[in-house]
């Protein structure tokens, strides 16, 4: 007899009491279940220690044989009865799996004492570096779907979107802007439509519109707000703020923000925004799940992608209303005016909080602004509103 047998525990010390007629294990008939890793049908075996191996006897077909060094022990895949059954394999990494049952305790507690190795797992040969080039590769392509791919999709998906679709949604959002906004719960900040002040307005957007063409018909708003800020929103809206216009000097400031505003619209800027943050946000979701932190993980990242993204953006829409306010006879340096003067007041890193962090820097704008002046300097401008109709536009809220 081996050392192992030698060492098994007899049966007859168990904690149910002493059994005269019980046989050492070694010598008991034991049948178990045999998965060959071939088929998903276990097979009956019948189990003997022989020296330092396991013998499988199966009903029909050959026997196998284990040796007790190479045995290691394994999850319950298939999800067993009890939690204390034990399911073997070799740590050759083969699908053969033997299952012993919880109710085979004196086996069980046998091959716990002489198999050391038997919970290791296999080792796969590299399988650091595999791993390693694996995290690698996932890395690259969030980043690919996040940087390339992402951009890419929502500047063609924005190209067929339907006109319809693409006006209600502004519409939504322009509600929730302004329900957003409002301090008071179950409100909504109020739209400025005083009736001189909102025809002011209309002058102004009509000057102006004389010399763009739009896919969309414009709605331009004010709200009553005293956030320093303007923003366009998809299907033709332009939002300006009560408080932009009370900061401006003169009515060619506001107007050279409204023609801002009218760049991003005539190129659709904030439907390409919209689907690309929808994608960004549904991209980053996946990967960071919904554990704590996430949410603000997702916005950090969205909102570096974001201000990387949209710098390009903004220096258009800035040529753009530079051009604009040329060709309506306006003064195009009046953007760099309204800048420096936020520079002024906020600082190069502050101005128009709501949305400023996605915007290049202020003195490069009036840079710009600037130039864009001295190359129109010999072309005559005009005042974009009466000094009556200005004044009424500064009290469009009343």
């Amino acid at each position: 007899m081996s050392d192992f047998e030698n060492d098994l525990p007899d049966p007859r010390q168990s904690k149910f009491g002493a059994s005269k007629d019980s046989k050492p294990l070694a010598e008991e008939q034991i049948f178990l279940d045999y998965f060959d890793g071939n088929s998903a049908i276990p097979r009956r075996v019948e189990l003997r220690i022989e020296g330092a191996f396991l013998s499988l006897t199966p009903a029909e077909g050959p026997q196998v044989r284990w040796h007790l060094a190479d045995l290691r022990r394994v999850p319950d895949q298939a999800g067993g009865k009890d939690a204390s059954d034990i399911v073997l394999a070799l740590t050759d990494g083969s699908a053969q799996r033997l299952y012993i049952p919880a109710d085979h305790e004196n086996l069980a507690n046998a091959l716990s004492m002489k198999t050391p190795v038997q919970s290791a797992q296999p080792t796969v040969p590299g399988i650091r570096y595999k791993l390693l080039g694996l995290s690698t590769a996932a890395i690259a392509s969030v980043a690919f779907i996040l940087f390339v791919l992402v951009p890419v999709l929502a500047d063609q998906l924005a190209e067929f979107l339907p006109a319809e679709g693409e006006q209600a949604l502004g519409d939504v959002t322009f509600e929730q802007i302004r329900t957003a906004l409002n301090q008071d719960a179950g409100g909504s900040v109020q739209i400025c439509e005083r009736a001189a002040g909102q025809a002011a307005l209309e002058n102004m957007t009509a000057r102006l519109s004389k010399h763009a063409s739009f896919p969309f018909p414009l709605k331009v708003h004010v709200l009553q707000h005293e956030m320093i800020n303007a923003f366009a929103l998809p299907g033709g809206h332009i939002i300006l703020f009560e408080g932009l216009i009370k900061s401006a000097d003169t009515a060619e400031e506001v107007a050279a923000v409204l023609a801002h505003e009218m760049g991003h619209v005539a190129s659709r800027d904030a439907t390409r925004g919209a689907l690309r943050s929808a994608g960004l946000i549904g991209v980053l979701g996946l990967v960071f799940g919904d554990f704590a932190g996430g949410t603000l993980a997702l916005f950090l990242a969205n909102q570096l992608i974001e201000a990387q993204y949209s710098q390009s953006v903004e220096v258009k829409a800035d040529n753009y209303a530079a051009r604009l306010l040329a060709d309506a006879g306006l003064p195009p340096e009046a953007l760099g005016v309204f800048f420096r003067r936020l520079r002024d007041e906020f600082g190069d890193e502050e101005g128009l909080v709501a949305h400023f962090s996605s915007h290049p820097a202020l003195r490069d704008r009036m840079q710009a602004a600037a130039e864009a002046g001295r190359r129109n300097e010999n072309n005559p401008t005009s005042s974009v509103l009466t000094v009556a109709e200005w004044a009424d536009l500064r009290r469009i809220c009343g």
